[in-house]
């Protein structure tokens, strides 16, 4: 039974990964989690410099999820590279690296620290909603994510992931956009940006006032834009958004994702990825699917 899939030439011992931000780097994760059972794991955002990230609070419970605004509060770069990477490097899993930043400058000073480490593979965030400084825009315009995304791959050692906002009109153009700019793969979706309420306080539940919704509520969504992005385009699509077990990792995967990232059920359930491989393993067995590369798009 085969459970590894390739992406731009990386393989992973099989589909299931970490969704950026809901994992740190593993170390947190480490006493609940053997990370060598991971296809791998993909960091929380690395900006060229510390970011402090928004005020608080900033992370508030909804009904099927919760909404955050953190901010991409991250230590930097050289931090990051100082620290991170040799953790990870103890294990038996990939490494993608996320990258934030406000400028397409930079984006690019990171990719250009990264080019000569131990990395498989960079997911670039272009699609974070609580980013004021115009981030948001790369992640909302094709044509603005199309340059940005070619700039990039000049720089880019490693293979390059584009990660999409969900938060736009139609997924499709952004999908081809990064591709016809040369991305390697797609991932998809990023958090849709919602707002609670309190009102017995009468304010708003989050410093920032909006933030990224995730969890099992935006699932629908997010599986309904990997299937229309699979159908637009040839490269490889991560997807995520409200993954909570095998079965909703397979309903990805048999919409069109090559690999799946779990998110904001880590915060629920710290063992949830493992879970998630583990249930996708039984499925192969119980429906005789030798290899999992059968399932991907299965569905027309």
């Amino acid at each position: 039974m085969n459970t590894s899939v390739t992406i731009a030439g990386v393989t992973f011992q099989n589909p299931v990964m970490t969704a950026s931000g809901t994992f740190g780097s593993g170390m947190e994760y480490g006493e609940f989690v053997n990370l060598n059972r991971l296809g791998a794991v993909v960091t929380k955002g690395v900006a060229n410099v510390p970011w402090p990230g928004n005020p608080t609070p900033r992370v508030a419970e909804t009904y099927g999820g919760m909404l955050n605004a953190i901010g991409l509060q991250n230590p930097g770069i050289d931090v990051f590279i100082e620290r991170d990477i040799p953790f990870l490097k103890q294990y038996d899993t990939k490494i993608i690296v996320n990258v934030c930043g406000k400028t397409v400058e930079d984006y690019c000073e990171v990719v250009d620290k990264l080019a000569d480490q131990p990395v498989d593979m960079l997911e670039i965030n272009v699609s974070c909603p609580n980013v004021k400084e115009g981030a948001i825009a790369f992640g909302q315009k094709a044509d603005a994510l199309f340059d940005i995304t070619q700039e990039i791959k000049k720089h880019a050692a490693q293979p390059v992931i584009m990660k999409l906002s969900p938060n736009v009109t139609d997924i499709t153009e952004m999908a081809k956009a990064a591709e016809a700019a040369g991305a390697d793969a797609i991932s998809l979706i990023n958090t849709i940006t919602g707002m609670k309420i309190d009102v017995h306080r009468r304010q708003f539940a989050l410093a920032n006032k909006t933030g990224g919704l995730s969890g099992p509520a935006i699932k629908p969504v997010a599986v309904r834009m990997v299937y229309q992005a699979a159908q637009a385009v040839n490269i490889p699509i991560i997807g995520m958004g409200g993954i909570a077990t095998a079965e909703d990792a397979l309903e990805f995967i048999l919409a069109g994702a090559t690999a799946v990232s779990v998110g904001a059920m880590n915060f629920v359930n710290p063992y949830t990825t493992v879970e998630v491989v583990d249930g996708i393993e039984e499925y192969m067995r119980r429906y005789q699917v030798e290899d999992i590369c059968e399932l991907i798009g299965a569905v027309k």
